[in-house]
């Protein structure tokens, strides 16, 4: 029996009870053969606004200009974005969080509203991604996604800089290792166009991961943002959406448990962000499959890093590119027996039969370790519990930042009040400084600690101090640093509790943090506190603070039980 292609658009254009449908679709350009073709939505997350974004509208725009040579409808929408590196540090931040859900519920909206056969997605920055796997996971339609590709290096004395540079140079004026000339240089030159940050950071651990989840086309993450094939895949989407079509193949027959476990097992060898955790929680929920933080460490457990990629290491993604993009490297994840191959993808085919023919990775640069002697053993992430989380924290340790910190604990409320300290030199060798507040709920929105974690290592004390948060971090942090801890202090949890002094201990091997405080002492402290009034009383982050769930399970925000 042949497919309907059709099946959710003739909804309203095969319907005669639906007169006001079809008269409002021949406003917009269809007759009356075109009206009947199947027609896919085209999401993009375009805006003016931010480099990882701006070209987003161009690239759908070849999406949809090649709808018409496969018997399809493309019609574009947009969605929104916010730029993480243009927020980072300020009041903005709040909002990027609580942006992955509301992207989610506008493709949603759109998708089910305008009722679309199918859809493909063209995402760019670090919410984005995440957010329209999320919608894919809801819709469960034919739906593949497009990945905006990564910005070029800048240069600055003949060395390759990027974003980081700029927040570590920040760090470097700070402590008088450089002046503001230099400062203004890198800034200047950092940044040389349009696409996401180059680095393994949030954008691009998300990219690779979705890849090898199996939700875009080969080289979709490794594609340069300004390259010819990133127009080409554009072009190729086109045909691979209209083979979905024709198989019915959907979101969750491609996104199973095996097919999560290869989009994990990525981020660990490469050394992804730790966003990406919050992130595949609220994946995994959206395609009602489980998730925990235990999984995430099993993985990584499991898992050798063998990429030396920013932000701990030296490349970048354009150098994946030049070297043999993605599907390489998951050729050799593959052929090491860390991936499972028979996941379907959205090509109709599986991982294994994706990479069969593809070049062979080119290690001329050295970016890639064996993965019998890598890098680190197992993978950087690490979750930890102890009386400070007692419902989990995350932790990003390369392997360069060491196994244990103890040390004495320098409470801020916000980042902006640890960044002053960074200034004025109050952060001393051996401490670790705690900045709560700043969780899902306290934030609200759960800022990352970009700012305050890169001005530390440009003052040189990266190494020498360590930091704790119920907040995140980008993925372009480094040093020793655990976040995401949970209970976070808005909702009690013992962070909420310390103060200028304590001891607290951080051992990776037995995967724990802790306060070395007594039980009396901790009640006397307990019975002293008091929940502190939202911040927010009305607009979006009110309601994502009446919604949202903790860390621990994803900062979900689609009705699920909070906690």
């Amino acid at each position: 029996m042949k497919t309907v292609l059709n099946k959710f658009s003739r909804n309203l254009t095969e319907n005669e009870d639906q007169p006001g449908s079809r008269a409002m679709l021949h406003a917009i350009g269809l007759d009356e053969k075109t009206i009947k073709l199947p027609q896919i939505g085209i999401a993009s997350a375009g805006y003016a606004g931010n480099p990882c974004n701006m070209h987003l509208n161009d690239l759908a725009a070849i999406v949809a200009a090649n709808m018409p040579s496969v018997g399809l409808t493309g019609l574009t929408f947009n969605t929104i974005g916010v730029s993480d590196a243009i927020g980072m540090g300020t009041q903005g931040m709040n909002f990027s969080l609580p942006s992955r859900d509301l992207i989610a519920d506008c493709i949603e909206t759109v998708v089910n509203g305008q009722w679309y056969d199918g859809l493909i997605t063209v995402m760019g920055c670090d919410k984005n991604m995440p957010g329209a796997a999320i919608a894919m996971g809801r819709l469960n339609r034919p739906s593949l996604m497009i990945y905006g590709g990564s910005i070029h290096s800048g240069r600055h004395k003949g060395e390759k800089i990027n974003i980081l540079s700029t927040f570590e140079a920040y760090g470097a004026k700070v402590a008088g290792l450089i002046d503001k000339d230099e400062l203004d240089a890198i800034i200047r030159h950092a940044c040389p166009g349009a696409g996401a940050c180059g680095g393994m950071y949030t954008a691009n651990t998300m990219s690779s991961s979705i890849e090898a989840l199996g939700l875009s086309l080969p080289y979709s993450s490794s594609n340069p943002a300004i390259s010819a094939e990133k127009k080409q895949e554009c072009v190729a989407a086109t045909a691979a959406i209209r083979h979905l079509l024709e198989l019915d193949l959907k979101p969750r027959d491609i996104v199973t448990r095996r097919s999560l476990e290869n989009a994990l097992v990525v981020v660990m060898a490469l050394g992804g962000s730790t966003n990406a955790v919050l992130h595949y929680l609220a994946i995994a929920q959206a395609f009602h499959l489980p998730l925990s933080l235990d999984d995430f460490q099993y993985i990584s457990n499991h898992t050798p890093l063998i990429a030396d990629l920013k932000p701990s290491g030296k490349y970048l993604m354009e150098d994946v590119h030049d070297c043999g993009g993605t599907p390489a490297i998951l050729k050799i994840l593959l052929d090491e027996g860390l991936l499972d191959g028979n996941c379907l993808t959205v090509t109709g085919k599986t991982l294994r039969a994706n990479l069969e023919e593809i070049a062979p990775w080119d290690n001329t640069l050295n970016i890639l370790s064996p993965v019998h002697n890598p890098l680190k053993s197992s993978g950087h992430i690490q979750i930890l519990y102890g009386n400070i989380a007692t419902q989990g924290a995350v932790a990003k340790i390369t392997g360069k930042e060491g196994l244990f910190f103890e040390g004495k604990a320098k409470v801020f409320d916000s980042e902006d009040e640890t960044v002053a300290a960074v200034k004025q030199g109050l952060i001393s060798k051996g401490n670790v400084i705690v900045i709560r507040f700043v969780g899902p709920k306290g934030g609200p929105g759960m800022p990352e600690m970009l700012k305050v974690t890169a001005a530390i290592m440009g003052a040189g004390l990266g190494k020498e101090v360590a930091l704790i948060t119920d907040g995140r971090f980008s993925g372009g942090t480094h040093g020793f640093v655990v976040g995401h801890i949970c209970p976070e202090a808005f909702d009690g949890g013992l962070i909420a509790l310390l103060k200028d002094g304590d001891l607290l201990t951080i051992d990776i091997r037995k995967q724990r943090i802790d306060a070395n405080i007594s039980a009396a002492e901790l009640d006397k402290r307990r019975a002293a506190w008091r929940q502190p009034a939202p911040k927010f009383t009305q607009g979006v982050l009110s309601k994502y603070v009446q919604l949202v769930s903790s860390a621990s399970t994803g900062c979900i925000t689609d009705g699920k039980t909070t906690s």
